[in-house]
This record gives C-alpha cells, sequence and structure tokens, in this order.
C-alpha cells in the first residue's frame, strides 16, 4: 500500500504481533518478541527513509520545503501511531488473566532506533518549520509610521538566514541517517543562526508593538507575526508587549462605553437616510462591532497569556458593553413600535385626497405616508421589533397601500398638470370634463386609507384622468409645434446676399413654398385640437382658440416682414457697414450716359417688387381664423410700423438717385467727346486751326501745322490716361455698387477714334507732303516750304502708334 495509507494499518499490525505472542510456542518469549518488534520498526524506518528520499531531503530546504515539511510530520505521525498501537496492546496483555504471559519487556529495547530515528525527523522538521515561518514573514508588510524600515530590517534577517539554509541544504549527508554525524555538526550552527536571528525580530518586534496605540493595529501586527510568536523564545521576550496589547484591549472597551454614554441622545443624527429609530440601532450596532473588533484582537493573544484573571477582566468589561447596548437597543425597540403603531393608526384613518388654496388635488398626508411605509420596510429587516395592531395591519397591506399611493400620486399629477398649465382659451373646451373629474375625484375623500377596495376604486377613476392628461398633453403638443412654427417665421431671411456680395432678386421661391406649407401643417394641427377637445366648428369657444391662434400667426407673420423690411432699411442706411445690396452700370449710349437698370424705373421697380414680394409671403399662409375676413397680408398692410420703414426705404432710393445724378453729370465734363461732330470738328481744325475742347472760339483761317497736330493728339493721349484711371466700382450711400467700367471703355473708343482721325490726316498730309518732295526732285525751297516735315512727321506718327505703311516707309528711304 501507499505510505500514506500505513497510520491506519498500525493497530492492525500490532494486532497480528499480538497473535504471534498469544498462539506461537516458540516466539512467545521476551527476546524473540523484542527481536521481531525491533525488525518491523526497522522495517517502517526504512519505508520512512524511502519515502523521504534521506539524500534529497536537505537539498530540497530551499526549492520545496513546503512539501518536505508536510512529508516529515506524515512520518512522525505514522510512527508514532505505531508506538501508540503498541502501547494499547502492552495495556491489553497487562490486564489478561493468568493464561498468558504479559509482556515484560522494557519498551525501550524494542524502540531505541526508532526514537533516534524520531528524534533526527524531529530536528528536520524543525529546520524546516523554522525556514517556512521566517519566508512568510518576510513577505510581511508592517504599517506602522516607520513600516518601510522595519519591513527592510525583517528582510535582512531573512536573507541572512537564507544564507544559512543554503549552507545546511548544501551538505552532502542523509539527513534521515541518525547515525550520520555531519548533519549534527550543521545543525547545531543552524540553531545557533536560528537563535541570533530570533533575537534581532525581538527587537523589531518590539520597536513595532511601541508604536502602536490602538488594539486593532498591535492585534494586526500578532496577526503578521503569529509565525513566529509561538517559538518560546520570541514569546519570552514578547510578554511585555502582549500585555501591553491587553492593556489597549481594556482601553478600547473603556473608550467604546464612553461613546455610548456621550453619543446616545444624539445617536440618531449618525444617518440621514434612515428613520430616527433604525438610526438608533445602527450606531448601536456599530459600537458593539467596534466592542467585538477590540475583543478579537484580544483573541489573538489569549494563548499566549497565562493570566486568567487578566483574561476573566476582558471578558467580563466586553459583557458589560454588550449588555449595555442591548438594553438600549430593547428600549429603541420598544419606543419605536409604540411610535409607529400611532403613526400607522393615524395614516389609517386619514382620506385619500386634498384640496389646495389653488384648487389643486393632493394625496392627504403625503409625506407621512411615505415616512411611515418606509419605517415599515426597515422594521422587516428587524426581527426583534414588535409589530402592534396598526403597524401590523398596515404591514400586512403596506404593498396594497403603497401600489394605490403611487397609482393616486400619478392620477393627482396628472390632473393638476392639466389645470397648471391650462390656456384661458383653452380652458372653455376641457371645462365640463375637468369638472365632471373633480367631482369624481373629491369623492374620494370618503375613503380613507383603512377601506376595503380601494385599490380597486382607484384602478377605475385613474382611466379617466389618464384620458384626459392625454388628450390636453397632445393638444398643448400640438399648439408647442404651432409655436415653434411661428417662432421660425419671426426669425426666417427672406432677404439675403448672394453672389458678388449683392442681393439677388427678392424672396425666393423655396422660401414662399416653405411658408406656404408650414401654414398648410398649422391648419392640420388646429383640426387635430378641434377633434381632441370634442369641440364644434360654429362654437364661440372654439372661435376664441382659433382667434388665438390666428393672432399668434398674424404676429409671426408681422416679425417676418418687419425683419425683412428692417434687412432693407438698415443695409440701404448710408452709415451702414454691410455689403452693397444693389448695382448699377453707367453706360454710354448716343443719347449720352446712362445708368442701367435705371434710377427712376429699374431700381425703383425692383425694390417695390422686393417689398411685394415680403408682403406677399404674409398671403402665403391660409387664415386660421373664420371669423376674420382677408388674408394676412392685407392686416399687416395696415400696420403704421411696416409703413414707417417703407417709407425710410423710398427716402433711402431718393438720396442715392440724387447723388448717382451728381456723379453722372460730373462725368458729363467729357461729353463734348461724343457729343461733337467729328466731321465738322476736323473741317474747323484743319481750316483755323482750332483746338478740340467744349468750348468755341472764333478764330481766322489758319491751316494747322505740326505742332497743332501734335498738341491735338497729345491732348487726346492726356485725356485717355485720365480716363483710364477712372474707379472701376463706386458704391454710393453704402448701398447702391455703380459699375463704371462700360462708361469708361465706351469713353476710351470714342477718344481713340478721335485720335485715329487726327492721325489718318496727318497721315494724309505727311503722304502728300512726301509725294511733293519726291516730285520736285530736290529743290530746296520747295521742300523747306512744306509746313509737314516728313522726319517729324513720321516721329510723331510712331509716337502716337501708328503704323507707317510700306510704301511710305520705302519712299521715305529713298
Amino acid at each position: 500500500m501507499e505510505y500514506q495509507q500505513l497510520g491506519a494499518n498500525m493497530t492492525a499490525v500490532m494486532e497480528e504481533v499480538c497473535l504471534v505472542w498469544i498462539r506461537s510456542g516458540f516466539e512467545c518469549k521476551p527476546c524473540w518478541m523484542v527481536v521481531l518488534l525491533q525488525k518491523i520498526c526497522n522495517l517502517f524506518i526504512q519505508m520512512s527513509r524511502k519515502f523521504l528520499q534521506g539524500e534529497e531531503v536537505m537539498r530540497r530546504l530551499v526549492s520545496e520545503p513546503g512539501l518536505v515539511l508536510q512529508d516529515v510530520r506524515l512520518v512522525i505521525c505514522t510512527l508514532q501511531t505505531l508506538k501508540e498501537a503498541y502501547s494499547q496492546c502492552w495495556t491489553k496483555n497487562q490486564s489478561q488473566d493468568g493464561v498468558t504471559q504479559s509482556w515484560n519487556f522494557p519498551s525501550h529495547l524494542v524502540f531505541f532506533h526508532l526514537d533516534n530515528f524520531l528524534t533526527r525527523l524531529q530536528n528536520i522538521q524543525e529546520v524546516f518549520s523554522v525556514s517556512l515561518q521566517l519566508h512568510q514573514l518576510a513577505q510581511t508588510v508592517l504599517s506602522s509610521v516607520r513600516s518601510r524600515m522595519r519591513t527592510d530590517v525583517v528582510q535582512e534577517v531573512y536573507q541572512d538566514f537564507l544564507c544559512q539554509v543554503t549552507v545546511l541544504s548544501g551538505c552532502n549527508c542523509d539527513a534521515t541517517d541518525p547515525d550520520d554525524q555531519r548533519f549534527e555538526l550543521h545543525l547545531f550552527q543552524f540553531q545557533d543562526q536560528v537563535s541570533d536571528l530570533e533575537r534581532q525580530l525581538v527587537s523589531v518586534l518590539s520597536r513595532a508593538f511601541e508604536d502602536c496605540c490602538v488594539s486593532s493595529s498591535a492585534a494586526k501586527l500578532v496577526k503578521m507575526f503569529r509565525f513566529i510568536l509561538d517559538r518560546p523564545l520570541i514569546q519570552d521576550q514578547m510578554r511585555p508587549h502582549l500585555i501591553r496589547l491587553v492593556e489597549l484591549v481594556l482601553v478600547e472597551l473603556e473608550q467604546t462605553e464612553l461613546l455610548f454614554h456621550g453619543q446616545r441622545e444624539e445617536s440618531e443624527t449618525f444617518s440621514k437616510f434612515t428613520p430616527a429609530a433604525a438610526a438608533r440601532l445602527c450606531w448601536a450596532q456599530q459600537l458593539e462591532l467596534r466592542a467585538e473588533d477590540a475583543l478579537n484582537s484580544y483573541k489573538t493573544v489569549q494563548h499566549l497569556c497565562v493570566d486568567s484573571a487578566v483574561s476573566q477582566l476582558v471578558l467580563q468589561r466586553f459583557q458589560q458593553i454588550v449588555d449595555l447596548l442591548q438594553d438600549f437597543k430593547d428600549r429603541v425597540r420598544s419606543d419605536w413600535s409604540r411610535q409607529l403603531d400611532s403613526d400607522c393608526g393615524f395614516i389609517l384613518e386619514q382620506p385619500l385626497i386634498q384640496h389646495n388654496q389653488q384648487g389643486m388635488l393632493g394625496v392627504n398626508c403625503s409625506h407621512e405616508l411615505e415616512a411611515t411605509l418606509r419605517e415599515l420596510r426597515y422594521v422587516s429587516r428587524e426581527t426583534d421589533v414588535e409589530l402592534r395592531p396598526h403597524a401590523a395591519r398596515l404591514f400586512t397591506c403596506r404593498d396594497d397601500v403603497t401600489q394605490s399611493y403611487l397609482i393616486l400620486s400619478h392620477m393627482m399629477s396628472c390632473y393638476n398638470q392639466v389645470l397648471s398649465g391650462v390656456l384661458q382659451v383653452e380652458l372653455p373646451l376641457i371645462q365640463d370634463q375637468q369638472q365632471d373629474l373633480f367631482q369624481t375625484l373629491s369623492e374620494l375623500q370618503k375613503n380613507t386609507w383603512s377601506c376595503e377596495g380601494v385599490q380597486h376604486l382607484l384602478e377605475r377613476q385613474r382611466g379617466r384622468v389618464l384620458i384626459l392628461h392625454s388628450t390636453v398633453s397632445e393638444a398643448r403638443a400640438n399648439m408647442d409645434a404651432m409655436t415653434c412654427i411661428i417662432q421660425g417665421w419671426a426669425e426666417l431671411h427672406l432677404l439675403q446676399h448672394s453672389g458678388d456680395s449683392l442681393l439677388h432678386g427678392g424672396a425666393t421661391e423655396q422660401s414662399w413654398r416653405g411658408i406656404r406649407e408650414e401654414g398648410q401643417q398649422l391648419l392640420r394641427l388646429t383640426q387635430v385640437n378641434r377633434s381632441l377637445y370634442g369641440a364644434e366648428d360654429s362654437s364661440e369657444s372654439w372661435i376664441r382658440y382659433l382667434n388665438h391662434i390666428d393672432d399668434k400667426v398674424q404676429d409671426g407673420l408681422f416679425q417676418l416682414l418687419l425683419r425683412s423690411l428692417h434687412f432693407l432699411s438698415d443695409n440701404m442706411n448710408p452709415q451702414s457697414c454691410s455689403p452693397a445690396l444693389f448695382a448699377v452700370r453707367l453706360q454710354l449710349q448716343e443719347t449720352g450716359s446712362v445708368f442701367e437698370p435705371s434710377l427712376d424705373g429699374g431700381l425703383s421697380d425692383l425694390l417695390k417688387t422686393i417689398i411685394a414680394d415680403i408682403y406677399k409671403a404674409a398671403s402665403l399662409p391660409a387664415r386660421i381664423s373664420v371669423s376674420r375676413p382677408g388674408n394676412y397680408q392685407m392686416s399687416l398692410q395696415q400696420s403704421p410700423d411696416l409703413s414707417a420703414l417703407e417709407q425710410d426705404i423710398m427716402h433711402h432710393l431718393l438720396q442715392v438717385r440724387e447723388e448717382a445724378e451728381h456723379l453722372r453729370a460730373g462725368l458729363d465734363r467729357y461729353s463734348y467727346l461724343w457729343q461733337s461732330d467729328r466731321m465738322q470738328v476736323i473741317q474747323d481744325f484743319l481750316t483755323y486751326s482750332r483746338q478740340l475742347g467744349p468750348e468755341e472760339l472764333e478764330a481766322e483761317e489758319t491751316p494747322p501745322t505740326l505742332k497743332d497736330f501734335k498738341r491735338e493728339i497729345e491732348s487726346l493721349h492726356r485725356l485717355s490716361r485720365e480716363v483710364t484711371h477712372l474707379d472701376d466700382v463706386i458704391v454710393l450711400h453704402s448701398w447702391l455698387q455703380v459699375d463704371l467700367r462700360p462708361f469708361r471703355e465706351s469713353l476710351l473708343s470714342v477718344i481713340h477714334d478721335w485720335r485715329r482721325m487726327y492721325t489718318e490726316h496727318l497721315l494724309d498730309r505727311w503722304s502728300d507732303s512726301l509725294q511733293q518732295v519726291m516730285c520736285a526732285d530736290g529743290d530746296e525751297e520747295s521742300s523747306s516750304s512744306s509746313s509737314i516735315p516728313p522726319t517729324e512727321t513720321m516721329v510723331l506718327l510712331e509716337a502716337a502708334g501708328v503704323q507707317l505703311p510700306e510704301h511710305l516707309s520705302a519712299q521715305l528711304q529713298l
């Protein structure tokens, strides 16, 4: 069998030995029986050494001391079981009658080798036990102020111990052989090292205990060092500190009692979210737990103390505190039971509902009922609280009462919501239902919480309240949706900048379509509300309700128109910093400079169209009221505020028109360029050398010279530069953008035509002059008499940008 099974069979082995002693004629002698028992002991010693793997025992001291220690303890227990079985057989044989010879040989002859083996095993057990204890101690972290330092000291002690353990585990010997003296030598050295380490640990523990000011901290130390406190040397050295721990336990018990007497009166304030009585019981329970913690601290060292008087004193003080707290809890439970019964009796006789001064309904004594039900929930957890008749009655039906209370609270909340948010025009529509429901609910005042069938009664009435609440809530939600649509109109931007920061037309078709569709939605919502209220189309209350909605719609449209007209007026203000609203072009036509579109017709018509579009938005929603004539546009056109804004806009238009005309008049200084007859002007120039300009002067016939041509061409060149530097765009009154580029390009074209006319005449004259020079064949007098010198003329024409014909260039070279 396995070695672990040997211990359970030791009795059977010794019984067989007894049978041999009784039945065998040869073996029934002390000398032979001693030999037989010695052989049995040697067999078990051999089996034990094989089980422990004797030569490997000490080598496993570092790697797996826990497993080896278990095996060693098993072997010791098994062998001691063998000796106990022998003792039982010896006693049995001694009590037999004289039929058989009793065992009269000394037992030390039998167990001499076994006892030596057990002694060696106990030494091995001590080595492994100490090793494990110090290993567990090394993992302990002290929680005092200087815990880090003390932990380091413990670790240092442990490291020294490991060195000795390493030496011991490395000895090349069979530790399970009692005859092997090498183990004895190492064992003595190990025990000396352990004694030294114990003294160091006593010093560390003493300082740790000195830092403890409460019994719980000292008890934690005892638990932490429980691995080594049972060692005789450490226990003797630590006895004063253990006595101090007992003193701390007594102090803790004393403080617990002082807290009880000092805080007993205000104990109900220690828990704000529980009933006062439950708070007192909880407080007493906490004190009792504190006393039990102190007692548990004492129990950690009770087995180390030999003074029975001290133990009796601790237990006596603890029991006094427990009795004191128990008496307090009994009184609290009794008072709680009596008061709770009174409160439950009061609640059970109260009417279900009550009226307030504002005509609202509410659950009667709702706060008291909630508090009482909450206390009943706490009482259900307290098995020692006696429930008197009223409390027991309410406790029995507490679930039904709670459910009824929730139903009634919901009903009252729904009913009050209907009344609290009612509009004046809405009240006539629900007045009949509201009054009928009020009468029905008022009948609940005749019922109390002690009446039978309260929950059934509330279930029947709840449906009517919820239907009215649902109807009114849906109708008000529809009214909120209509209000949201109307507010959206008030914040809608019909006009806005687009493109090149200019206003592009008036209101868009998309905006109109949205207003029209939302107007239809308003009609649908009003019809839904008529169905919800069950109102007749011709009833006075419904007509007033529609007029109320109609006023809101008209006000929203008024805000829409007001915002749009304000947009125009504000952006047409000369002080405005916004981008220009409108743009016109100044063009040069045969009749002169004109604005496109015209300020009199085009821009004015555009503004009137935009204003008309703004007003048209008010005609898009269908009229809500059936008693008011016309549409919303007709009503709003009579608004003095809107009319004042419209007049302001037209005034801004008049102002900008005057400034635009002033701008155009300033550019009329070039009018002679497009108004003069070129053929007549060139004829006068060729005849009188008259200068092109707005003024005509009397002059005699004087054919023009090259200087006259040069003067005219340079004058036109200066005009061209001047016109080129005209602004592209001019903004008038901060809102009208005038584009001068069409006028400028047309005027430059006119100036170019004038200059081309002069250069062509000059070119023709120069060509004729060149022919005359060629025909004169070098006649210097004829050549010099010409008023158009060829070379200077060529230079002038090239400066004017005229490209000479090839035949003239060839003649000039010739």
